[in-house]
């Protein structure tokens, strides 16, 4: 397993009237986090805000090309970014103790906070296709150029690590700064993870490790 310490390129906020950022996902022009009543948009490049929808965003957040997925409670939503509406619901799979939220070619996947797992589930009914065991708790989760990274916080130390989708193997480990918590995690499909900085308020940007010949590979349904 190959460890390095994350190298923090950029700090976004704190913004006003956001006590804490949940979940994280990129449309690739703008940041979204989820921010407790509300789901907010930012510039990457200038740091600004651009939009907020008003509604319930607890946990992760994820893009499918057209449509916004998120946790609120023990629900998954799937969003009009256009309109902020609310388009239907599938139920998350840890009925409320859900965490990060990833979409990979025609499936979501999901962090069990708690219970140390990542679910892959049916998006138009929350069906569980398979399971992940990690040996942390898990918040972010993210796919990028057919590798899955997932972020974990545990004893007030966060990373953030390349697993083998099929066996649950920690392939790579992103140490962050002591008292640097990771609370939700997506790719920019470069060379950046977006990551949430839970109760700081803050969006961190963080360098994604340059990829070397063997890398761990997505099923055939869990490509970014």
């Amino acid at each position: 397993m190959r460890r390095s310490r994350a190298e923090i390129i950029r700090e976004y906020g704190p913004f006003p009237g956001v006590d804490r950022v949940n979940g994280v996902s990129y449309d690739g022009q703008q940041i979204w986090f989820a921010a407790g009543d509300t789901l907010k948009a930012l510039d990457p490049s200038s740091g600004r805000m651009t939009r907020s929808i008003d509604v319930a965003a607890h946990a992760g957040t994820a893009f499918d090309g057209r449509h916004l997925f998120q946790i609120a409670e023990d629900r998954i939503q799937k969003i009009d970014p256009q309109t902020g509406r609310v388009l239907g619901t599938i139920p998350a799979p840890a009925g409320g103790g859900d965490s990060g939220l990833a979409w990979a070619e025609g499936t979501l996947w999901v962090g069990h906070y708690r219970e140390r797992k990542i679910h892959q589930i049916d998006p138009d009914t929350g069906t569980i296709l398979r399971t992940i065991e990690s040996n942390r708790f898990v918040t972010g989760v993210t796919w990028v150029d057919g590798e899955l990274w997932h972020a974990t916080l545990e004893g007030n130390e966060s990373d953030v690590r390349r697993i083998d989708a099929g066996t649950g193997e920690v392939l790579e480990r992103l140490t962050m700064p002591a008292g640097v918590e990771v609370s939700g995690l997506e790719s920019d499909g470069g060379d950046r993870f977006f990551c949430g900085g839970g109760p700081s308020g803050r969006v961190r940007a963080v360098r994604r490790p340059r990829r070397r010949p063997a890398a761990s590979r997505a099923p055939e349904a869990a490509r970014d």
